[in-house]
């Protein structure tokens, strides 16, 4: 007989119909009218109810099956019973059947740290900038980021009203990632990608320096990573303190799994073990090819101003 798949692979499965579920609710939130928009920090940090339903949905789905698993999500919310009607069961059949890669077939529930944002690019989601939104949840293990999956809810919402909306993203270290067309930039063009609505003179500077042919500012660290991968853009740039562990978590995974490469300004990787600290308070520098070409490039004034 076949031997069960192995724990990362029924954890990775679960996550992409979990994510599909979170896509879903998504939708009907931003159909329905109401978004329930609850400002946290300030005018750029705002929770909305498909926050925080899609936050339950997730957390829930995956506790209930993976109880020994770490969950660390973005909002603070009381963990009052979730209703049925959020739970997700299912999984992605074509998922369990590919093989685990030999590194991780031991791993253990309580091993594992699972990072979700429910919704990436909250902001955007309310002023309908809805290609921006992402759906995020990233698996790590010994502190670092291994799988993830996105979910882009309004994926070609711009292509009429037959179109299929939304699409999963999924990758693992050491197998690859799927649900896209791994495209790399033009050669030679230098596009910068960075942040849409948390710009700053520290941020500018460090865009400048790069001396870019083009920068396209967005929002959401999901959608930026889907731009590199998709050759959309050469280098995802942002020299501020604004980046969360749930942020970086999924797309980090996913873009390591097809060779690129995210750390901070200074070039130090991110740690995704429970007990770390939840801010990536020295900014994020990510690129799908030629790394070293952007690193070598940041100021010190730069990596001076940002302390890991």
């Amino acid at each position: 007989s076949m031997a069960s798949p192995a724990l990362l692979m029924r954890v990775v499965a679960s996550a992409y119909s979990v994510a599909e579920k979170a896509a879903t609710i998504v939708r009907n939130v931003m159909s329905a009218g109401d978004l329930g928009i609850v400002e946290k920090a300030g005018p750029n940090d705002l929770q909305t109810k498909a926050d925080r339903l899609v936050q339950m949905s997730i957390c829930a789905s995956l506790a209930r099956k993976f109880p020994k698993v770490t969950i660390i999500g973005e909002e603070e919310l009381p963990s009052d019973d979730v209703t049925e009607d959020l739970i997700e069961d299912g999984h992605c059949e074509e998922i369990l059947k590919k093989p685990c890669p030999a590194q991780y077939t031991g791993i253990k529930e309580e091993e594992l740290v699972i990072w979700v944002d429910p919704l990436d690019g909250t902001k955007e989601y309310t002023e309908g900038l809805l290609d921006h939104v992402t759906v995020l949840i990233g698996i790590a293990y010994g502190g670092k980021a291994i799988a993830g999956v996105i979910n882009q809810p309004y994926y070609n919402y711009e292509a009429g009203a037959n179109a299929v909306l939304g699409r999963t993203i999924w990758g693992v270290l050491g197998m690859g990632a799927f649900g896209f067309q791994l495209t790399e930039a033009p050669a030679g063009k230098h596009i910068v990608i960075t942040t849409r609505s948390h710009s700053n003179a520290l941020v500018n500077e460090c865009i400048t320096a790069l001396n870019p042919d083009t920068v396209i500012r967005v929002g959401g660290a999901g959608n930026k990573i889907i731009q590199l991968i998709e050759g959309k853009a050469s280098a995802y740039v942002f020299a501020s303190p604004g980046c969360k562990k749930w942020d970086t978590c999924a797309p980090e995974a996913i873009l390591h799994a097809v060779g690129g490469k995210i750390t901070d300004i200074r070039g130090n990787p991110f740690q995704y073990n429970k007990e770390v600290k939840h801010m990536n308070s020295a900014g994020v520098l990510a690129t799908l090819r030629n790394y070293d070409y952007y690193a070598s490039r940041i100021p010190n004034t730069v990596k001076e101003s940002l302390v890991p």
